[in-house]
């Protein structure tokens, strides 16, 4: 979009403000506000880029990991993702960005920029990949005080969910006027949303997207993690994307379904001309299992994300793979052979989607290019199976920390300043005394 083509769409739609944001570490929307002459006007917008290395908690990492003059980064506008803020009071706009130092060179440490880079290493290959993920959410009543538990919210019929109801149309009605908002302002910015569907938890919703290159997609989730919250709020309820917000149901995830294509045929490389598997599919699988465990941060990035991992709660425990087969880690969906693909379970609706997704492609490159066999597939359910995942944040860590190829794929300063984060991240968690050890350990011990 040309210059004076914004101009023209800005008019057309009465835009009187921006958002020029860009995604942080954490996936939260980054930036600033501008009216939309200054927008216009203006040939180069800045950021800090410290706005990189802030914590979930709100905190700018200490540690020299970072320029310490703490520089400016130029914000450039991919005026692809340019859509109308439906929810806002004077007729506004938003708009995702991408990072440059002053020499022209991309922000190494951008989120966006690292699904660049591995969407690249695809590209060397002549090689697309293309995923649709399944988003998991739920509402919730309105919880202003975090020592207590959340609860299901009232619906339309004035009465709390209190079982589950998977696939129940009845159960979906009880929200229609949110999931109406949803779909309005889906709608409005030009987000395409495919089925939504009740899922397992009380109160728990999927949105499943349509299929698309990865960066859109991204940017997609992005934005539509922002609609679902706010259009839950314009009805008094919360929504939440927390992995395991509640101790008793299914934890929230976000599956990727991954096919790549060949750049210039459009063939799906995971199928042949008699419509057979391929090797590259194999090997796509044989490099999830071998490297998801040790950038499986990227999948499950905070302490609550490993509470999902439980048996027999809808949540992966090892990197078993199957033919459509939901107790795997990695499930193969019955399909055409046009649209044979990988369903990677283990990513939590918690993630920053470009760096989950960088890191699920990175795996699977890494085994399309080392030839990995994988495991025989798993017919029987795999929750009776031993527990091969890392079974918390320290351990996802010390992990990642050793990765030579997460290292080489999203680059060195990046993976630095991401581990630092989860660090501190995880010593603000251990300074909190919870509930269940003044329970139980007050009086007892």
């Amino acid at each position: 979009m040309k210059q004076e083509d914004i101009s023209e769409w800005f008019g057309q739609h009465d835009i009187k403000e921006i958002e020029v944001i860009v995604p942080d570490m954490a996936g939260v929307a980054r930036g600033k506000m501008l009216p939309a002459e200054k927008f216009l006007e203006q040939s180069t917008m800045r950021l800090p880029e410290s706005v990189f290395i802030q914590t979930v908690t709100g905190e700018c990492l200490h540690e020299p990991v970072i320029n310490p003059a703490d520089r400016d980064v130029l914000v450039k506008p991919d005026l692809d993702t340019l859509r109308c803020l439906p929810w806002a009071k004077d007729p506004s706009a938003t708009v995702i960005n991408d990072c440059y130092y002053e020499d022209g060179s991309a922000v190494d440490i951008s989120p966006r920029q690292v699904l660049k880079n591995v969407l690249e290493a695809y590209g060397e290959l002549n090689m697309i990949p293309m995923v649709a993920p399944e988003l998991e959410f739920y509402l919730v009543k309105r919880n202003t005080d975090p020592s207590l538990p959340l609860e299901p919210p009232v619906g339309r019929s004035g009465r709390q969910e209190t079982v589950p109801q998977p696939f129940s149309i009845d159960a979906l009605d009880e929200f229609e006027p949110i999931i109406e908002q949803i779909h309005n302002y889906s709608e409005a910015m030009d987000i395409k949303i495919d089925t939504l569907e009740h899922e397992m938890g009380t109160a728990q919703l999927e949105i499943n997207f349509d299929h698309g290159e990865p960066l859109h997609i991204c940017d997609q989730v992005l934005m539509f993690k922002r609609i679902v919250r706010e259009a839950a709020m314009r009805h008094n309820v919360y929504a939440t994307f927390m992995s395991k917000p509640m101790q008793y149901e299914p934890g929230n995830a976000m599956h990727w379904h991954i096919s790549v294509l060949n750049s210039q045929s459009k063939n799906n490389v995971f199928s042949d001309a008699d419509g057979e598997e391929t090797e590259l599919f194999k090997f796509f699988i044989g490099g999830l299992q071998t490297y998801i465990p040790e950038s499986i941060l990227f999948n499950a990035p905070y302490v609550n994300s490993y509470r999902r991992f439980t048996r027999w709660q809808n949540a992966p425990i090892n990197l078993q793979w199957g033919y459509d087969n939901r107790t795997t880690g990695l499930r193969v969906p019955s399909s055409a052979p046009k649209n044979r693909r990988i369903e990677n379970r283990i990513a939590g609706a918690d993630v920053n989607p470009y760096l989950s997704i960088a890191a699920s492609l990175a795996c699977g490159y890494l085994g399309m290019q080392e030839s990995i066999q994988p495991s025989a597939s798993e017919d029987a359910n795999a929750y009776n199976l031993p527990f091969k995942l890392p079974k918390n944040l320290t351990s996802a860590i010390e992990l990642l920390e050793k990765s030579e190829a997460m290292q080489m794929l999203m680059g060195e300063r990046f993976l630095q300043i991401y581990i630092a984060i989860k660090k501190y991240e995880y010593h603000k968690y251990f300074e909190v005394i919870s509930p269940w050890e003044r329970e139980f350990l007050l009086l007892s011990v």
